[in-house]
């Protein structure tokens, strides 16, 4: 499919030099398109990278410009005005390790970006690209993180924003989204009803750059940037292993491209990895596909409390099963119950306070553990993309004061058992 917008002008979009496609490599300019005209399958961005040292990358900016050699950016991209998201910490966790039973897990704490979750980073990267191509406007389907991201880069920025969600969606990704005052519109329905809605707009507005849609091969490629970090801060080496949960599925792919790339530059040497996907039960066709040993998803309606993966029909599913069954991981999908029971393990151990979404890898990693598939004595991240502030609901009722007391040190202690 092809945005209406023309670009008049050649696009600086530093070592991007086309689009390809997914499917039988069928290569175009670069443009403000997602599906290849060749084949019909999904694009993605192709790089001349040249010579990329550690050095230049260390001596870059405490953000993922730092990267911006290996990303579809402008050449001068730290100096125009964005959120600055990435260089989140990574955190060893030895204390959720010894909960699980493994070696080593290191803690991938993404809550750390401007608006608490990864989304910053794909959606820097497509206000870098749109504005490349002559967009004002900044526009998105979301479950709320994305909401979030895209209105407050847009009002960095300068843009218009249009957002649109489910009607459902947590309160506090409502308020966390609209207290940019752009145009946020909820929509009745899920997701895939919202997606579907931005796609007819993407076509009707020109000038409307939709992060996930239209400029979406740019905007997917922010994912690499959490590869680029992992990498970086385990001192230019490779995890073997990496859980990463499951939305549409471009974050785990992109992951796996990221720590390709690096050791085919030889910024890391190149050794093997598996990457292991997490779902939520209520939302889990890429599960229940890797699990039948299908290389097609089937769309589900979603019902979970993991509201930020709870897209019925994945774009990228049928590709994170290649990347799963290549690097030999495994995908596995948790209950609701255990959603929760991870949001706290986490904390408890780590003091780490994740969303709905960090629940669930969390209790997908433990639930891998436990069925053999992941390997206790190999170095394990884990991504925790969101912050548990926005999802207050799953814990509520569940969680609570110890007791209420007279301020009286008797009773207190008398609570403690003291």
């Amino acid at each position: 499919m092809t945005a209406a917008l023309e670009t008049t002008k050649s696009v600086d979009l530093g070592p991007a030099v086309e689009l390809v496609s997914k499917e039988e490599g069928h290569r175009q300019p670069l443009a403000p398109e997602f599906v290849s005209a060749g084949d019909f399958s999904p694009l993605e961005v192709a790089y001349d990278f040249g010579r990329v040292r550690r050095e230049d990358i260390e001596a870059g900016p405490r953000n993922i410009w730092r990267y911006k050699r290996l990303l579809p950016v402008p050449s001068n991209v730290e100096e125009i005005p964005n959120t600055e998201p990435g260089c989140t910490r990574l955190v060893r966790a030895d204390r959720l390790a010894k909960a699980l039973g493994v070696k080593r897990i290191w803690v991938k704490d993404d809550t750390g970006n401007p608006t608490h979750s990864f989304k910053d980073r794909v959606v820097a990267v497509a206000l870098a690209a749109a504005r490349e191509f002559g967009f004002d406007t900044l526009a998105c389907p979301s479950t709320g993180n994305l909401a979030n991201a895209v209105a407050a880069a847009a009002a960095r920025a300068g843009w218009q924003s249009v957002v649109l969600i489910p009607s459902s969606l947590e309160r506090a990704k409502i308020l966390t989204t609209a207290v940019y005052d752009g145009a946020l519109i909820a929509v009745d329905g899920n997701y895939d009803d919202v997606n579907r809605l931005a796609t007819q707009l993407a076509a009707e507005h020109e000038t409307w750059a939709f992060v996930n849609v239209n400029v979406r091969p740019y905007y997917s490629e922010g994912s690499k940037t959490l590869a680029f970090e992992v990498a970086e801060q385990l001192g230019w080496r490779l995890p073997e292993q990496i859980v990463v949960p499951i939305a549409s599925g471009s974050q785990l792919t992109k992951v796996d491209k990221g720590f390709r790339e690096l050791g085919q530059l030889g910024l890391v040497d190149e050794s093997p990895y598996k990457v292991f996907g997490a779902q939520a039960t209520g939302c889990s066709p890429v599960s229940a596909a890797f699990r039948n040993g299908h290389d097609v998803v089937q769309p589900v309606k979603p019902d979970t409390i993991a509201r930020s993966l709870a897209i019925g029909n994945p774009a990228d599913g049928p590709y994170v099963l290649d990347t799963v069954n290549r690097t030999g991981g495994a995908i596995e999908d948790v209950s609701d119950e255990e959603v929760v029971e991870g949001i706290r393990l986490l904390a408890r151990t780590e003091g780490i306070f994740t969303e709905t979404a960090g629940g669930v890898t969390v209790a997908t990693a433990k639930k891998l553990i436990e069925t053999g598939r992941l390997d206790p004595d190999a170095e394990t991240v884990l991504l925790i993309t969101g912050d548990g502030l926005k999802t207050l609901d799953a814990v509520e009722g569940k969680i609570g004061p110890k007791a209420t007391v007279p301020p009286s040190a008797d009773a207190v202690n008398e609570v403690l058992g003291r």
